[in-house]
């Protein structure tokens, strides 16, 4: 386990915000699992699971947290086959992009909607990320976990996922997901590569893919009315505030223009999900996970 003082958050996080936590843990083998709780005890702070950090509001200062960073790079690779799929399994800090050209590469399908999404497969896996259609945890044949110390395997069967949710045991966020094993379907790579470039210039005509974003900012209350379209009707598509503002091609990407802060941030949300309810009604939940968390 290697250990690092003080990291900044805003070097950690793809909306570069954030202050200074007490330490990040970095698991580099299975056995630093075991070691993990005591070294949290000393340490003090609250742990928070990172991967590529896509998916992270945090806020500014002082921080007591403690970041962990499972660092199993492992695969892609095909460990099976069987009933019709072929089993991929992939590390947790395998980057999405790298498991989806692997997939393209052997004419795997399934998780062509993925394409596009930051982060790794481990974030992807733990907030169910997902795209055109495609969840991460529908494709999900079992994954090997941390929890309280101990390493054990999920399979699907017993996965308790929903929109952007995934719990273990009836609890979020009390586990590191530490490697994952895909079902997929063998298809002609053509097809594949097609389906993938498709999404990929759809996602990058209507979103800001090279901006600095955390991704969606609010979850979308249905199919039928999502966030951006809320946003964009309450005035809030490009709408700016000390740095910080959302994207002029989708109204539910928040940016960092280069000199915001998370308290910009916050108080832009506040602001557009004040807006929202009083003109539709509906409360807006955030999607990005903020950190520390606002509310118990």
């Amino acid at each position: 386990m290697r250990e690092i003082a003080s990291p900044l958050l805003s070097q950690r996080t793809t909306l570069r915000l954030g202050g200074t936590a007490v330490a990040e843990l970095i698991l580099e083998n299975p056995e630093d699992v075991a070691r993990l709780p005591e070294r949290l005890r000393v340490l003090g702070g609250a742990p928070v699971i990172m991967g590529a950090g896509s998916n992270i509001l945090a806020q500014d200062g002082d921080l007591p947290l403690v970041l962990v960073r499972p660092d199993f790079n492992q695969g892609p690779e095909i460990v099976g086959e069987g009933a019709g799929k072929v089993f991929v399994r992939a590390g947790a800090a395998v980057p999405l992009p790298r498991l989806l050209r692997f997939c393209a590469t052997h004419g795997l399908a399934g998780l062509e909607g993925l394409v596009g999404i930051p982060g790794t497969v481990g974030g992807a896996v733990a907030m169910n990320a997902g795209s055109f259609g495609v969840e991460t945890c529908r494709k999900i044949e079992n994954i090997r976990i941390a929890s309280n110390g101990e390493v054990r395997v999920v399979v699907a069967q017993t996965l308790q996922y929903s929109y952007r949710r995934l719990c273990i045991d009836d609890k979020k966020n009390d586990f590191i997901v530490l490697e994952a094993t895909f079902g997929l379907t063998r298809t002609a790579r053509d097809g594949i590569c097609r389906c993938m470039r498709h999404n990929f210039f759809e996602k990058k005509s209507k979103q800001p893919v090279t901006a600095w974003s955390a991704g969606c900012v609010f979850k979308n209350p249905s199919p039928e009315m999502p966030a951006g379209r809320l946003l964009d009707q309450a005035g809030f598509k490009g709408k700016k505030m000390g740095g910080m503002a959302f994207s002029t091609l989708h109204a539910n990407f928040m940016i960092n223009e280069g000199k915001g802060s998370a308290t910009a941030a916050l108080a832009l949300m506040q602001e557009a999900k004040e807006a929202v309810l009083e003109r539709f009604g509906i409360a807006l939940e955030p999607e990005v996970r903020i950190i520390p968390c606002l509310f118990p």
